[in-house]
């Protein structure tokens, strides 16, 4: 596919931009994901400003800077938001039989030819930076935060509260004006601003005199809305309401769920409501089956971890684990393996709690302990049903446990999470569960650990400087201590000086070595020294390797790993 921009990819390669890696990873993302080499390269990681000063070499076209372009002007009805966002392009206006489009890539020939096809007009391009186009997709068509804010001064006035229930069993239109009140128009709002913004839990939080609404935002709680705290108590009943609760119950927990659909995109809010010293306390999860990419090429593995996990997952049989704390993106690690695993002659079961990533092709069970429905019974299901593969949401207790090493043991490939810090300590968790160390060292295959770390904004990140023996203390070796060190600004694409995140892994395969020292009853520090020696990069090591690239900063790197 690269060939349609062989202009484009000579320069880069003069630049020293991109090496050949990078252009087949570049290629196998454009293949899965649809979309240009600009947009694939961006993915990679590739200095947004060095790639739009290489289009610009290669062009004459005229200049515009995006971000005085009216976000509530709508393009010309002639591509999706989806191609529009994939291709980094963007219909301005038609005049005069000419057709005027933003482009990131002026060497993007297929898709000029496209809109020349669609439009019947005369194609003008017009360059853009690509950052600038990626930013305004973002925000294309989301929430006026202000506003939202300001619906509380009507509410002052109107005091309207909400206390049915419209339809138990719909899904709710974020952007629906068919009910007008203020604390209505409030909620959607929030919640169309959250999944316009990427964000993962939403919290809304009573105090004593106020009242606060946060969001996670690349795995960092961030203040966002300060509703009067008058309104706490209509907040919550609209939630239980949507969330099909008991509004009257104040005094236990409840959980629930929320189905809503934004313009087109149904996705799914796991609610749970805490009674606390003032009120409710609401925290609501984001699942959202089309925001996941299972894309292995951009989860941030290395080669030889990729090669790793590759090799495991392809083996008839045996147990791979993936480990780490709740929000380190164990889900979607297990996913990405189904997804590369899901064939029409491989039947694949999976038990969750609760089900978050859709996967078309693939048996999922939402576990209901309240009916007797645990893991352990959807495991001993499952051995029933003729199954390939397995995928255990977590392994909890023994029983999970010994069913799950069975399943391995007799001609299933078995894939499961366990909540430990590294992979060395998964294998002694597993002992201390209980597990026969037999039954470890003769199933288990392969063991990720993994953290998520906010990737550094490659639009505004700037060079700092560190003292070597500092990042020397840290792990870094002489060679990376030297090396250059980048950390986060801000900017109008990031706000932050972050933007996205990157999986930091440990990937361990269990070697004849380890084996043994399983059966021994080794202890996870010597598995680790044994590790080591391997080449099996810790989760430190794997992160200083990210801060060497330039991918994501020190700070970061002391958030999501230990020594």
């Amino acid at each position: 596919m690269r060939l349609m921009h062989n202009g484009l990819v000579k320069a880069l390669m003069e630049k020293g931009l991109v090496t050949e890696a990078h252009l087949d990873r570049a290629d196998t993302i454009m293949q899965a994901d649809k979309c240009s080499l600009m947009r694939a390269l961006i993915t990679l990681n590739i200095a947004p400003q060095a790639l739009f000063e290489v289009t610009q070499s290669l062009s004459n076209l005229p200049r515009f800077d995006f971000r005085a372009f009216d976000l509530r002007t709508k393009p010309p009805e002639l591509l999706s938001t989806e191609e529009m966002e994939k291709n980094l392009v963007f219909p301005l206006r038609m005049k005069n039989g000419t057709l005027y489009v933003a482009v990131a890539d002026p060497t993007d020939s297929r898709m000029l030819e496209t809109l020349r096809f669609k439009s019947r007009a005369i194609i003008e391009p017009i360059l853009v930076a690509p950052m600038q186009l990626v930013a305004h997709f973002e925000s294309y068509g989301g929430v006026n935060r202000e506003k939202l804010q300001s619906i509380f001064t009507q509410m002052e006035t109107q005091k309207k509260e909400e206390t049915t229930d419209p339809d138990a069993s719909v899904t709710y239109n974020l952007m629906s004006d068919k009910d007008n009140s203020p604390i209505v128009r409030f909620i959607n709002g929030v919640l169309a601003d959250a999944i316009t913004r990427g964000v993962s839990d939403l919290h809304f939080e009573p105090y004593e005199h106020s009242y606060r609404v946060r969001f996670r935002i690349d795995g960092v709680l961030q203040e966002v809305y300060t509703p009067p705290d008058s309104f706490r108590d209509q907040i919550a009943a609209r939630i239980k309401v949507m969330s099909q609760l008991d509004i009257t119950e104040k005094r236990v927990p409840q959980d629930g769920r929320i189905k809503v659909d934004l313009k087109g995109r149904i996705i799914d809010f796991r609610v749970s409501i805490c009674p606390t010293l003032w009120g409710e306390k609401i925290v609501m999860r984001i699942l959202d089956s089309s925001a996941a990419n299972l894309n292995i090429e951009i989860l941030g593995f290395s080669d030889i971890q990729k090669k790793n996990i590759l090799e495991a997952i392809q083996k008839p049989q045996g147990m791979i684990l993936v480990t780490g704390p709740t929000g380190s993106g164990k889900t979607v690690t297990l996913y990405t393996c189904l997804g590369i695993l899901n064939q029409p002659t491989t039947n694949i079961s999976t038990a969750e709690d609760p089900v978050e990533i859709n996967l078309e092709g693939i048996n999922q069970v939402p576990v209901n302990p309240k009916v007797g429905l645990n893991f352990a019974a959807a495991l001993k299901s499952f051995l029933r049903q003729d199954p390939d593969i397995i995928m255990v949401g977590e392994i909890r207790d023994l029983e999970t446990a010994d069913i799950a090493i069975k399943a391995a043991q007799t001609g299933h490939l078995v894939l499961s999470t366990l909540h430990t810090n590294s992979a060395p300590e998964t294998l002694t968790r597993l002992i201390n569960m209980g597990v026969e160390t037999f039954n470890i060292a003769s199933t288990v295959h392969l063991i990720i650990a993994q953290r998520l770390a906010r990737r550094l904004c490659s639009y505004c990140k700037e060079p700092v400087r560190i003292e070597s023996k500092v990042l020397e203390s840290l792990g870094f070796s002489a060679m990376q201590a030297a090396g250059q060190i980048y950390g986060p600004v801000g900017c109008e694409m990031c706000n932050k000086g972050y933007k996205g995140r990157v999986g930091i892994y440990e990937v361990m395969p269990i070697s004849d070595t380890m084996e043994r020292m399983i059966l021994d009853k080794a202890s996870a520090v010597d598995i680790a020294e044994q590790a080591r020696l391997e080449g099996v990069d810790s989760i430190r090591q794997s992160a200083i390797k990210k801060v060497v690239e330039g991918v994501t900063s020190i700070d970061e790197l002391l958030r999501v790993t230990t020594d």
